[in-house]
């Protein structure tokens, strides 16, 4: 470590790893998957009663509705749980956001449920890296300093959503609203297991195409019906067709169909693309066009189409470079070697991104093999990643900038 002025040691000795591994330990107990209504109303206190000492207003902000599409083709508003706004000083002159997620992967019913410490100095267990590791760095960084002189210039907002993992679409307009007017933005999703941070990422979009024809008696009169499993297929063969080095596709699931006996009346295909520049959006959209009226018409059906594109491209723009370039700079004299690439996945930080803050979305801990059983967090890297934040967070409050 290089030697810090005396304002920064002090953030560095307040960072206390053991408080932030029991505050992990007992948070990744707690079943959060985000269709776990209970689970995340208990996450969401547990997160409330950790916050409150930091200054400030701690509200639990209802959902936005969420329209969703049945395997029977009617939309319906699907429940999500509420999500934790924190808003600190906000007339100072510096303002900030922080976020992260309470949600996870695993619903309620995953065997993947448990804690194991391992020799390696990691924890295997539900959400340790992704990102209830994350969190406690938030707060050990956040609660650093408020114990510094960087204080007293700085403003934040800390969002906390409960639908991150499905994403956001129910916290969409509680992220934008808060990003607005900040000069910068970390997000604490987990680096990779040697550190690196995720630069530029590509963005997401799902629908649910509900295609909908005529039923007939398969043997008797099968022309007298229109298969909507046959159209909602070539459907999904034509816009797979629709990828490219920019665009994504993936055709994942066709819910419908019935008795062998029926030629089927209604199918729902569910489909993903992943742009990675903004133009891919507009690809994607004519392929869409131009799919639905092209099947519609060769197979007699009719088509409606659900979703969006929820999560924007995120590039590495001038303010975002500026910002990583301060991390890697608080990394260096931490003597930690701080690098980030780009990657396919999307997160919070695409939202932020797209509202024009300067975000970097991996501030989280180490750790590796999410989503999966196998998730672990790198124990030494909460004190680590804690430190980076606080460094990097005083001296934006002292720049004004990145």
């Amino acid at each position: 470590m290089r030697g810090l002025p005396t304002n920064e040691c002090a953030l560095v000795d307040r960072i206390d790893q053991a408080a932030m591994l029991r505050k992990v330990e007992t948070w990744a107990a707690v079943n959060s998957g985000t269709r776990n209504l209970a689970g995340v109303a208990r996450m969401a206190t547990l997160l409330g009663d950790a916050f409150s000492p930091l200054p400030g207003t701690i509200t639990l902000v209802e959902a936005e509705p969420v329209p969703a599409v049945g395997a029977d083709g009617s939309v319906t508003t699907l429940e999500h749980g509420r999500h934790l706004h924190l808003a600190v000083r906000p007339q100072a002159p510096v303002q900030m956001l922080f976020t992260g997620h309470m949600d996870t992967v695993y619903p309620v019913d995953h065997p993947f449920q448990t804690l194991t410490t391992r020799d390696d100095g990691t924890i295997n267990g539900p959400g340790t890296a992704d990102m209830k590791g994350g969190l406690a760095v938030m707060l050990a960084a956040l609660t650093a300093i408020e114990a510094s002189p960087a204080a007293k210039q700085l403003g934040y907002e800390v969002v906390i959503n409960a639908d991150e993992e499905t994403g956001s679409l129910s916290s969409a307009g509680l992220l934008a609203r808060a990003a607005a007017g900040k000069v910068a933005a970390l997000t604490y999703e987990p680096a990779l297991a040697d550190g690196t941070l995720a630069g530029a990422r590509g963005g997401t979009g799902n629908f649910s195409i509900v295609v909908r024809g005529r039923s007939a008696h398969a043997g008797r009169n099968p022309d007298d019906g229109r298969n909507a499993i046959v159209a909602a297929a070539a459907l999904a063969v034509r816009l797979a067709d629709a990828r490219g080095p920019g665009l994504a596709v993936n055709p994942a699931r066709i819910d419908g169909g019935g008795p062998n006996n029926v030629v089927p009346d209604l199918a729902i295909l569910r489909i993903n693309f992943r742009p990675v520049a903004a133009a891919a959006i507009a690809q994607a959209r004519a392929a869409i066009d131009d799919a639905v009226a092209a099947i519609a018409a060769a197979h007699d059906v009719a088509i409606t189409v659900h979703g969006g594109f929820n999560r924007p491209p995120k590039p590495i723009d001038a303010g975002a470079e500026r910002l990583f370039g301060l991390v890697a700079d608080a990394g260096a004299d931490l003597g930690l070697a701080i690098g980030w690439r780009a990657t396919g996945g999307v997160c919070d930080g695409n939202n932020i991104a797209a509202a024009g803050v300067p975000v970097v979305d991996t501030m989280g801990v180490r750790g590796g093999a999410i989503h999966s059983p196998d998730e672990y967090m790198i124990v030494a890297s909460l004190a680590e990643r804690a430190t980076l934040s606080a460094l990097t967070i005083s001296r934006i409050a002292a720049k004004g900038r990145p």
